[in-house]
């Protein structure tokens, strides 16, 4: 096999070392499911994206690697490979077949600076079992109390399969020190792909952190799929109303401030998850 050009971006930043790194070939028809997986653990980002021409004009092929694993979908590593594109072939709206399903993105320069928008495939969220929040926060070394009263925890999907659990105080969110190994093993068991913890500063404003051992990674300071799952989590409880606009914030506890902007109509079960990304000089 010839060498492998992997190109390194950070998504939903405008900073190099801000937002979630991504690895991304735009090259990789002949490249092969192991070495795949071998140069996505070599790259040690969360996940890295392998882009192969699809089935029509500005369609592709977009399979994502984790250091462990292959994922059915990844935002911020879509973000990445659609910036990636519109760099080098111009703005404008492309197609991704992934795993799980189609996903149409919108990019566009916005005061000089590249952006992407991705529509999620349909989201679902339904409430998760008793058991199923006593395993999680065992693992987390959280309790009952730490939950806020207001936001029931919930499994949502946004591509990806995610826990959602609201903390009661924004000091309940900073404080993250699980153990690697018992959560990874709650966590798939019950197929979550990352933990989605969040504490709602307003009614538009959400701070997020994304605990991720199952893809080998602690944390994940940007996670696109979550965000879009908890955009779904709040349509299924009713708290969308007509079009509405809501940024997450996650990272800042990481020291890699990411910031994703998200759009949930009450009428569609796709969720759009908007940010910007830049390339990491290596």
């Amino acid at each position: 096999m010839s060498m492998v050009e992997t190109l390194r971006y950070s998504a939903f930043t405008t900073e190099p070392d801000g937002g979630n790194p991504a690895g991304v070939v735009l090259d990789a028809l002949d490249i092969p499911v192991e070495d795949r997986q071998r140069i996505a653990a070599e790259v040690g980002y969360s996940e890295t994206a392998f882009v192969e021409p699809g089935s029509g004009p500005a369609e592709f092929s977009l399979r994502y690697y984790s250091p462990l694993a292959e994922v059915a979908f990844c935002g911020h590593a879509t973000i990445a490979t659609a910036v990636a594109l519109a760099e080098r072939e111009g703005v404008g709206d492309v197609v991704f077949e992934t795993r799980a399903g189609r996903i149409e993105v919108k990019t566009e320069q916005v005061h000089g600076v590249l952006r992407a928008a991705l529509t999620s495939v349909e989201t679902w969220s339904r409430p998760a079992e008793a058991q199923q929040v006593r395993a999680a926060l065992a693992a987390l070394g959280w309790s009952a109390g730490d939950l806020s009263g207001e936001f029931p925890a919930h499994e949502a999907f946004g591509g990806e399969k995610h826990l959602i659990l609201v903390a009661a105080t924004r000091e309940r969110l900073a404080d993250l020190d699980y153990d690697f190994e018992t959560l990874k093993a709650v966590m798939s068991d019950q197929g979550w792909t990352t933990m989605q913890l969040i504490w709602p500063e307003n009614g538009q404003i959400f701070h997020s952190r994304n605990p991720f051992p199952v893809g080998g990674v602690v944390e994940d300071p940007a996670t696109g799929a979550a965000a879009a799952a908890f955009g779904g989590y709040l349509r299924s409880l009713g708290r969308i109303q007509g079009v509405r606009e809501l940024t997450v914030l996650q990272g800042e506890d990481m020291g890699r401030p990411s910031r994703l902007e998200v759009r949930v109509d009450e009428h569609a079960a796709r969720v759009v998850v908007a940010g910007s990304a830049v390339q990491i000089s290596r």
